[in-house]
């Protein structure tokens, strides 16, 4: 079923998925984090839960009590009547650039032509979005980057970084919250935890939310 852009499809017995785009965009991420916070906002009976992604939504849903088709139809309906939303809370967070805590930063700069001092002049000059949590515990991927601040990611996968260290790569910045593997560029550290599992919620930084990040020297 496609809805204004949106294609609601079935994932699996429990499940059904909104999705706004084959590929990332702004605006398509925009529309899912708009989306899942209107149906937080405004629950559907049997409805589990809501889990917006980079440009989809998955609902899940009790298939003992729900009936699928009617609920594509009431998604329909609310994708019909969902406007996008502005950005929510404004976190501040420091960050250590380069030397230790930012192993691949003066690479990076140089692939952008740019001295590290200019390149984390260029990163921190406006405030990302978040687009959406997920990989790992407390992982947010920011965004987006202008297109001259777009670097591949490594060639190789590091087999572990800590958690803190902030990370570069297809035009957005993402924080670790525990320790994981990654082939993202490591640019530097912060302080800042966004996973706390005696917290309730656990994480600090919702979608849509707005991230400034700030050289911490």
């Amino acid at each position: 079923m496609t809805q204004d852009r949106a294609t609601i499809m079935p994932l699996g017995d429990s499940a059904l998925l909104v999705r706004f785009s084959d590929t990332l965009d702004d605006e398509a991420n925009r529309r899912a984090v708009s989306f899942a916070h209107a149906l937080e906002n405004d629950a559907i009976e049997h409805v589990l839960d809501v889990v917006p992604s980079l440009v989809s939504v998955l609902v899940r849903y009790d298939p003992r009590k729900a009936n699928p088709t009617r609920l594509a139809g009431e998604l329909s309906l609310r994708l019909r009547a969902n406007p996008v939303v502005g950005d929510n809370h404004l976190h501040r967070i420091d960050v250590h650039f380069g030397g230790e805590d930012g192993p691949d930063l003066e690479d990076v700069a140089s692939k952008l032509d740019l001295s590290t001092q200019a390149f984390v002049e260029h990163h921190n000059a406006a405030s990302l979005r978040v687009l959406t949590t997920g990989f790992a515990p407390g992982f947010v991927y920011c965004g987006f980057h202008p297109e001259h601040m777009v670097v591949p990611r490594r060639a190789s996968v590091r087999p572990l970084v800590t958690a803190g260290s902030i990370l570069f790569a297809a035009g957005q910045t993402a924080i670790a919250a525990t320790d994981i593997p990654t082939g993202w560029h490591v640019i530097g550290r912060t302080s800042f935890r966004n996973f706390d599992p005696a917290r309730m919620p656990p994480t600090s930084l919702r979608v849509g939310d707005l991230v400034e990040f700030v050289s911490a020297g």
